[in-house]
């Protein structure tokens, strides 16, 4: 079965697993006053990049990384030019984790036609790739990546790799997408799942391939499973009633998203913001990028 464990701490890659409680509400969220946002600090996502994701419960939209995750990302994108995503149900949601689909039979064991893939969990960061820091623990940096939440390698250690490049890898704040998979690491096909809570346990054990940037409202509010690990049994599943790349999307009907840009000064007064507020306890997942949507 595809699928993303719950109880990692207690059975790492064990499927099934049973669904547990990743443990009480969220911090309330940082100020992010869009109106003190300049113009020139908005960001807007390209539309190749930008998954449009209809459901029974409302519209969500998602920022591809295709730098993070090259193959994952063209696989989502291959399918949701295909149509193979629409109606197709969320089968599997946890209140507190995540919420998955992907699968057209609605059991956790359907798959498209394609061959599994390889596990993208890390990725090479370079000094030209944009990364915008938040903090810088030792040994590290944790930030973002446009919309995505990602921890990489000092900066330092450019001069020390081959290539040239260092490590780096997404984080599972609210709203990451993720893929889901069998035991095996190579094991991911079409089966994703989107997080409803941070869940820091499945940092570099599932690939990341995008961000919500708008409607993770929308993910929190999905049908959650009456059954076994989530499972939907008799509870009526909410569906993705379409997918599609917001470049194949006529331009009249397009949604058209911006992001605040990391390179910001409304940027770097909200990191301090969300610091000031959450104290010893801040985290990256504390930093919600301000968005605009038209259409």
């Amino acid at each position: 079965m595809k699928t993303i464990s719950a109880a990692l701490a207690a059975a790492l890659f064990a499927m099934p697993v049973s669904a547990q409680d990743v443990g009480g509400p969220p911090p309330p969220p940082a100020p992010t006053p869009e109106t003190t946002i300049a113009a020139t600090e908005w960001r807007a996502i390209p539309a190749e990049n930008l998954l449009v994701i209809d459901t029974t419960k409302g519209r969500i939209l998602v920022e591809l990384t295709p730098e993070v995750a090259p193959l994952h990302v063209e696989r989502i994108k291959l399918l949701a030019r295909r149509g193979f995503y629409d109606n197709v149900p969320w089968h599997r949601v946890i209140d507190w984790f995540m919420a998955q689909t992907g699968d057209p039979l609605g059991n956790g064991e359907g798959q498209s036609p394609y061959p599994d893939l390889v596990a993208e969990f890390t990725f090479r960061r370079d000094p030209t790739m944009p990364f915008a820091a938040v903090a810088e623990p030792t040994g590290a940096r944790v930030g973002f990546f446009q919309s995505l939440p990602v921890q990489t390698q000092p900066d330092a250690a450019f001069a020390q790799t081959g290539d040239g490049k260092v490590h780096g890898w997404g984080l599972y704040c609210p709203g990451v997408a993720g893929m889901a998979r069998d035991v095996g690491n190579d094991t991911a096909n079409s089966q994703f799942f989107i997080m409803r809570q941070a869940y820091p346990a499945l940092d570099k054990r599932y690939t990341i391939w995008g961000m919500t940037v708008d409607g993770l409202d929308v993910v929190r509010s999905l049908q959650v499973g009456d059954g076994e690990n989530g499972m939907m049994t008799q509870a009526q599943p909410d569906r993705m009633t379409r997918m599609r790349v917001a470049a194949d999307i006529p331009a009249a009907e397009r949604p058209m998203v911006q992001m605040l840009a990391t390179d910001s000064a409304r940027f770097r007064a909200l990191v301090d913001e969300a610091r000031a507020t959450r104290g010893a306890d801040f985290s990256v997942c504390d930093v919600t990028l301000p968005v605009q949507v038209t259409n």
